[in-house]
């Protein structure tokens, strides 16, 4: 077995221990420098990141291989990866990029193919003159979003 298959397999077994916490992505460079981003449904805390860094050093042998490694959580500014991110950020305020457009919207809702985006926009009124609000809705696939960014406001 590879360095990388038993980081790989020793992960999946860490994780399978605490449900909530979800992989968002594993690397391992040529230096071998592990590096693992981690989500979690209730957020990431600290010991989730220090539990799992200890179960994975600890059926590791520095000996047979030296190895650094990085346990994170998603920062606030990562674009979104897995659909199970979208499902946990619903009601909360995304910049979606598609090949056409770039949208700020609420999430609405997020299932297993697409999610929907709810916000409202100034538009020339249908009968007169001036502009009105209207209410907008626009259901996008994963597979046409290029990035998903939660906007954090304060």
């Amino acid at each position: 077995m590879t360095f990388k298959e038993k980081v790989n397999l020793l992960l999946t077994e860490a994780l399978a221990e605490k449900p909530s916490l979800f992989l968002i992505d594993l690397t391992i460079t040529d230096a071998f420098k592990v590096i693992i981003t981690l989500d979690d449904d209730n957020g990431v805390v600290l010991q989730d990141c220090i539990d799992i860094s200890r179960s994975i050093d600890a059926s590791l042998d520095r000996e047979e291989q030296d190895y650094s490694m990085e346990v994170a959580s998603a920062g606030v500014s990562s674009p979104l990866k897995k659909i199970r991110q979208y499902k946990k950020n619903i009601g909360r305020t995304l910049i979606v990029k598609t090949n056409t457009e770039n949208i700020e919207a609420e999430l609405v809702e997020a299932n297993d193919d697409f999610v929907i985006l709810s916000w409202k926009a100034r538009e020339p009124k249908k009968i007169g003159k001036g502009k009105e609000t209207v209410e907008k809705t626009l259901q996008i696939p994963y597979a046409d979003i290029k990035e998903a960014i939660v906007t954090v406001t304060f």
